[in-house]
């Protein structure tokens, strides 16, 4: 058996980089990014009024004098007017450049127009600058706003469409299987019998594929029969780069999933990791470099191996940015006395001190996956060791940011 950080060594080893296409910008979110963004102009571009107003000089009305002419009107989006007099002024809009010759605004709030002249409140204290935002104070030109390996957010999307782009490049969607195994799977909305369990694993291992932007997935179910096996694996690794398997994998009568692979031409790499839950994993390459994850059925067991192995997997193969779990600080005693690596379900909370503390939230068993709903995610309590103290600091794997 390997060891939890050996078996992740393993699989980065085999992963091969996914290619970098181009998309439109309504298709980018929740991809990879493969390239920089720079920013094509300094932000903003030009000395920004914030506020609805009128544009005048500071040291007219830091003079006293409060009531000003006013030149003209300009909105944003209109070319740049210039203030000729110093008791003059410039109706100006939020968004607008800074008017020529002007470097204070006085909010509309603050002023009473009449006949063609603002007058200032009397009481109202204005400052230099003030509702100006100043060109390239945010970043200047050629700045390197996005870097490659971000998972592109819709505030990053933002970001690329102010750089002028249309298209990015991202890492190429993988195509990727998901197969359910076993006799007793019944799916939601079949009429199920007191001997069967509802199909559950391979719902939730789509999903937690497209909450990381992996959404080129299909599911299916196959009866723990070995022709049938063969036949649709078979299939699968021809229209896949990633085939995940959730059942199987043990050392029962019916576990055929690892003689089917072997059978099919897939190059083992390890089964069975000494961790719990999780510990029959199988993990190896296909005849034309297919991955394939082959999951223990139990559902704590999917969901921690889909989560800890294939997801960060997945994203550096995509060219994600490296990924290193969080420190949490345990709220209770742990007894762990099994010679495995433990992975633990927990709650975690922020403390007054900005530590997080994670509370476990252990399963019955590894078929419980309902007392999986509420937890954050999981620490990971170290092989070598039985007893953790509360206050313990301890590896923490959220569910939603491998």
């Amino acid at each position: 058996m390997l060891d939890t950080a050996t078996a992740s060594e393993a699989i980065a080893g085999s992963m091969h980089r996914l290619e970098a296409e181009p998309v439109e910008l309504d298709e980018a979110v929740g991809r990879i990014l493969r390239q920089s963004v720079n920013a094509e102009r300094d932000q903003p571009p030009f000395d920004r009024v914030t506020m609805d107003g009128i544009a005048v000089r500071f040291d007219t009305i830091n003079a006293g004098h409060r009531n000003f002419t006013i030149e003209g009107t300009q909105h944003a989006g209109d070319p740049v007017q210039s203030l000729t007099s110093d008791t003059g002024c410039i109706e100006i809009m939020t968004g607008g450049v800074l008017p020529t010759g002007t470097d204070c605004i006085i909010p509309v709030e603050r002023i009473s127009v009449s006949n063609g002249v603002a007058t200032v409140a009397s009481e109202y204290e204005a400052k230099r600058n003030q509702f100006v935002h100043p060109q390239g104070s945010d970043h200047v030109r050629g700045h390197e706003v996005l870097k490659p390996g971000a998972r592109i957010s819709p505030m990053d999307i933002a970001v690329i469409a102010s750089c002028g782009l249309a298209n990015v490049e991202v890492s190429r969607q993988p195509s990727i299987r998901v197969i359910s195994t076993g006799n007793e799977l019944v799916p939601p909305g079949s009429p199920i019998e007191s001997h069967q369990i509802r199909l559950s694993n391979g719902p939730a291992l789509v999903a937690m594929l497209a909450d990381q932007g992996f959404v080129d997935t299909a599911h299916e179910h196959l009866i723990d029969e070995p022709t049938i096996l063969e036949i649709r694996i078979a299939n699968l690794l021809q229209e896949s780069d990633v085939l995940i398997l959730s059942g199987g994998v043990s050392m029962g009568k019916a576990d055929y999933v690892p003689q089917v692979l072997e059978k099919l031409g897939v190059k083992l790499v390890f089964h069975k990791i000494s961790q719990r839950p999780g510990k029959p994993m199988w993990f190896g390459i296909g005849p034309d470099k297919q991955v394939v994850f082959a999951l223990p059925g139990n559902p704590v067991s999917t969901l921690v191996c889909c989560r800890q192995y294939v997801l960060p997997a997945l994203l550096m193969a995509s060219g994600r940015e490296s990924y290193s779990p969080e420190t949490a600080r345990l709220t209770e005693d742990v007894t762990f006395e099994a010679d495995l690596t433990c992975f633990l379900p927990v709650r975690i909370s922020v403390s007054d001190d900005g530590l997080i503390n994670a509370t476990p939230a252990p399963t019955n068993t590894s078929g419980d996956f309902a007392a999986l709903s509420g937890t954050h995610g999981y620490v990971e309590l170290a092989r070598a060791q039985s007893e953790f103290s509360a206050g313990s600091a301890v590896p923490l794997h959220r569910w939603d940011s491998p």
